[in-house]
């Protein structure tokens, strides 16, 4: 005869595992299903970009394309566009596949939050530029289209990310930024930079080592088969000519060329001087354009300089009531507006 303690105790144990297994919301089955209903709109949106950046550029979208885009085999693909289709997401009719209203709507609401949490992460964090990419593909998937109006309206709504690329409305339209490949562009004419293409990523990141960005000016001054060579903030920079056709830039009238950003910079200021700070350069990323920000230097934040150090380098300035050591190099990253009163 079976011990009833013996009976009690498994049956207990066989409970408290089919809670573990089944509470719900918590329970590790309904987790599982949690994670497996994010990963197929993962893909389905991930798909969704993948079919309008092809229109976009007039390219034809294909099975395998798509499935090496989301690294799937085709059978997944297919069997993820199947659900799509009866979604009402996308429509494919012999070897034709293009967007729906509706899935067009939907993907240009995966492309606005992601290119607003990249403009976040540029603009707010101290994270590298070279994670802004990842970082952003990783929360687009989770911002509702009231949360990423939210997140516009914090932002100032920001027309462009930081690699120059358009952020669509909320209505789904967009500016384009019009520059052409910096390849394209005659010798000796004054340019500015409106868009860096942030794939493929071994591209992008020679683009960060030469510190190019959104908003600088350049002069081409040489173009060959074997390089592009160009003047930018005061340095000369050499591409391969495939790397530098992932740079676009606009002519630049003659008259905008004498200032790339606003104001001057802190370095300006002697011994007593007061300025009142516009923005840090658009050249400052990551931990560095945080630790400045984690100073206190934010726009409308008064700055004095104080005293110079006998080698010239660094200079203090007192901000916020602190007294701040900076190096000229760090200064030069600051655009303020020169005043004449002065900070107690």
């Amino acid at each position: 005869m079976p011990d009833p303690l013996n009976s009690l105790l498994i049956a207990a144990l066989i409970s408290a595992v089919g809670l573990l297994i089944f509470w719900p919301d918590r329970g590790l089955f309904w987790r599982w299903q949690q994670t497996r209903q994010m990963t197929e709109r993962v893909l389905r949106e991930d798909a969704l970009k993948h079919i309008h950046r092809c229109e976009r550029y007039h390219r034809r979208p294909t099975l395998e394309g798509i499935a090496g885009a989301l690294h799937i085999t085709t059978n997944q693909a297919a069997e993820l566009l199947s659900k799509m289709e009866a979604g009402g997401l996308v429509h494919m009719e012999a070897d034709e596949l293009r967007l729906t209203p509706q899935g067009r709507d939907y993907a240009l609401h995966i492309i606005r939050a992601h290119r607003l949490w990249e403009r976040y992460l540029a603009d707010k964090t101290g994270f590298d530029e070279a994670e802004w990419h990842e970082l952003a593909h990783r929360f687009e998937h989770r911002l509702s289209p009231a949360e990423a109006d939210a997140l516009a309206a914090q932002l100032g709504d920001p027309t462009y990310d930081p690699h120059g690329d358009p952020i669509p409305t909320a209505e789904g339209r967009m500016k384009l930024h019009g520059g052409q490949p910096l390849t394209t562009m005659p010798l000796d004419r004054p340019l500015r930079i409106v868009h860096l293409e942030d794939e493929p990523k071994v591209v992008y990141a020679q683009l960060v080592a030469e510190g190019l960005h959104v908003g600088m000016l350049v002069r081409l001054i040489e173009k060959s088969p074997e390089r592009v060579r160009f003047w930018a903030n005061g340095d000369e920079h050499v591409l391969a000519p495939i790397v530098a056709a992932n740079v676009s830039v606009r002519p630049l009238p003659q008259e905008q060329v004498i200032e790339a950003e606003p104001g001057e910079r802190l370095s300006s200021l002697k011994p007593g001087e007061v300025g009142k700070v516009i923005g840090i350069s658009r050249a400052c990323r990551g931990p560095e354009r945080r630790r400045l920000m984690d100073l206190g230097i934010l726009p409308g934040t008064m700055v004095r300089a104080e005293m110079v150090s006998p080698g010239g380098d660094p200079t203090a300035y007192r901000i916020r009531g602190a007294l701040i050591a900076l190096r000229r190099e760090q200064a030069n990253l600051i655009n303020i507006t020169r005043l004449e009163e002065t900070v107690p």
